[in-house]
């Protein structure tokens, strides 16, 4: 051992050409799924092609459909990639930030740290989720997926639940279940949408108000948190 580091002499070589080929398969994968985000917000899940996001990625159309197939699995992997904010393959409720709601020991601390994580990701994802399902009616694979995105938000919706229930009471006559759907409802990107979109709210207003909005709709004795001026923004 040589200052600390132990000799590998005997080991055997790393493959250095397999390790930059992984490297470049994934800045690859990136570069594709950044074109398909763009595109698809651009023109919409009909009018986008797979031809349209290999030009905007800067690749030859099998590669895009090497990677990943069908086009409904980009626009999946687009909005996977938009909720967390990176391509690394660990699901949302995996990820470091569930720690720190996990040791909250209010629920006005959990939902804070939950709501700081929500909303950018809706400022991300919610253009991408709501295009699938504008297009669902007209596409089976686009249908089967809007299923997907419902049952993964009724999922999320149910975590926050049963950690609000270690930290506080539910109100009173309020179910378990009345709770997920509660919540399953208030965190629905077209909400976020027609929030931000419609009546020009900012990221951080919708934050504060769905922290306020869970506690006030389900945690018991929540008090009323004072509401804080804003300006609403004119063209």
């Amino acid at each position: 051992m040589l200052w600390g580091v132990a000799d590998r002499s005997d080991a055997p070589a790393r493959d250095y050409r397999s390790d930059q080929r992984e490297a470049q398969a994934r800045l690859t994968r990136q570069r594709v799924v950044d074109a398909a985000t763009a595109v698809f917000l651009e023109r919409g899940y009909a009018a986008t092609t797979m031809r349209a996001i290999a030009a905007q990625a800067d690749v030859a159309v099998p590669t895009v459909e090497v990677v990943f197939g069908k086009k409904s699995r980009l626009l999946k992997a687009a909005i996977d990639v938009a909720r967390a904010g990176d391509d690394e393959p660990v699901a949302v409720l995996d990820r470091d930030w569930t720690a720190a709601a996990r040791a909250a020991t209010s629920a006005e601390e959990l939902l804070a740290i939950v709501a700081r994580v929500l909303a950018p990701a809706q400022v991300r994802s919610a253009g991408l989720v709501l295009a699938v399902f504008e297009g669902a009616a007209a596409d089976a694979e686009l249908a089967e997926l809007a299923v997907q995105l419902i049952e993964e938000r009724a999922t999320t919706a149910a975590w926050l639940v049963d950690r609000l229930r270690r930290v506080a009471s539910l109100r009173k006559g309020c179910t378990r279940q009345e709770a997920i759907d509660t919540i399953w409802i208030l965190i629905d990107p077209a909400v976020f949408d027609r929030l931000t979109r419609q009546r020009h709210w900012t990221a951080e207003r919708y934050e504060r108000w769905i922290a306020a909005s869970i506690a006030r709709l389900l945690v018991d004795g929540a008090a009323h948190p004072p509401s804080k001026p804003h300006k609403r923004r004119t063209r």
